[in-house]
């Protein structure tokens, strides 16, 4: 999407407009990255911080960089952020420093100590047991370390906690760049998308996506329904489910929404065959069905590839595509089959695609297309939210532009 473009729709103050020069900035990053043997194996989020960072560094600001780590109970060596800022030094090619708490005195000694360009990250920021509550004392404890904050965590951005609400309350708060491209992409996916707009959704739960549904009904031309959440519509219908995944607290969601799809202008399209296995295993039995209802002794874990070609040929004739949620378990190679098919007509489709969710991210990975999708979002549930139309506190607390 052209800069302009996004200046122009994005409502907050953005880092680039900001005076930076021999200023120190609280930036709020997403770092939560997966880790193993305190080795970083997937950089995928710190990559996407890099822009923000160098943008911070060009202009002459030092940079006071907070993130959480997993969910730890308090202080946990194994979650300490010394693997991620090993990694961050190395893409940069510069030194990161190493704070030993997230605040203190030592912390803030070294933060102080900065010159323009200079690089500190902070211990996880949930070490601190104020972080997840927003309390007002760490807050502020945080804003004491800088003179402006930039959050660039989009992924947290739903999150009230103190790095990402609390702190915008001391000091004058701006968007990173990566926040700021995530907020006009899916934004205008949800209000001025370029039509037709085919919504794809996939995944476990009904729950988790019936936001999304109740958005795009009526407005979306088509809403392509995967994952073990379309159970939860054919046990609606009366369908026989045999041992799939049935989310039960969503079926009479799932009935209500097929009411609703069929007085609305919405296509709401459910697989028409299923693969399903006698396991969730790559090694059990396999069945190809012609249809959608389970047997007895059966999960199903795929959709079957009249699905898929049919999924393909809706997402090669819309104008935008938004797709959030495997099409079943394609960790498993036996199942992978649909997920994939859909990732490649998402990255085929001549139209703007935007795909959120984690695990629809690491599949497009998993096949090789990632950079063949208009933008994929770093933000699962800050992306539905998003979506769904509802205000994220990490946006909110920003300053207007």
């Amino acid at each position: 999407m052209p800069e302009q473009s996004a200046t122009r729709s994005f409502t907050k103050a953005s880092v680039r407009d900001a005076e930076l020069e021999g200023r120190r900035v609280l930036l709020r990053a997403d770092l939560n990255v997966p880790l193993e043997s305190a080795v970083v194996t997937d950089d995928t989020r710190i990559r996407s911080s890099l822009p923000t960072i160098e943008l911070l560094r060009d202009r002459g600001a030092s940079v006071v960089l907070v993130s959480h780590l997993g969910r730890p109970k308090g202080s946990d060596p194994a979650l300490s952020m010394a693997p991620v800022g090993e990694r961050l030094a190395e893409l940069l090619g510069t030194e990161v420093k190493q704070a030993p708490g997230v605040v203190g005195e030592d912390v803030s000694a070294m933060a102080s100590s900065l010159g323009a360009g200079e690089i500190l990250l902070l211990e996880n920021s949930r070490f601190e047991p104020g972080e997840t509550k927003n309390d007002p004392a760490l807050a502020e404890a945080l804003a004491s370390l800088a003179e402006l904050y930039v959050n660039d965590a989009f992924g947290s951005a739903h999150r009230a906690h103190a790095t990402t609400e609390g702190v915008a309350h001391h000091l004058p708060g701006y968007a990173g760049l990566l926040l700021e491209r995530e907020v006009v992409e899916l934004t205008t996916v949800r209000d001025d998308p370029q039509p037709p707009l085919v919504v794809v959704l996939g995944g476990a739960k009904v729950s988790d996506k019936l936001g999304v549904i109740d958005r795009f009904l009526g407005f979306a031309e088509e809403i392509l329904v995967g994952g073990a959440m379309c159970f939860s519509f054919f046990k609606a219908e009366g369908r026989d489910t045999g041992d799939s995944l049935v989310e039960e607290e969503g079926v009479e969601s799932a009935r209500r929404v097929l009411g609703d799809a069929e007085g609305s202008d919405t296509m709401l399209e459910l697989p028409e065959d299923l693969c399903v296995g006698r396991e969730f295993d790559a090694e059990t039995e396999i069945r190809l069905l012609n249809g959608v209802d389970v047997p007895e002794g059966w999960m199903g874990l795929d959709i079957g590839s009249n699905t898929i070609a049919n999924f393909g040929k809706r997402i090669a004739r819309a104008g935008t595509v938004f797709w959030n949620g495997p099409m079943g378990a394609f960790e498993l190679e036996p199942f992978e089959g649909g997920t994939r098919g859909v990732a490649e007509a998402v990255a085929a489709a001549p139209g703007h695609t935007v795909v959120g969710g984690g695990d629809s991210v690491a599949a497009l990975q998993k096949f090789g297309l990632a950079d063949a999708v208009g933008w994929l979002s770093t933000g699962g549930g800050a992306s539905l939210e998003l979506m769904e139309g509802r205000e994220l506190p990490g946006v909110e607390a920003l300053q207007d532009a």
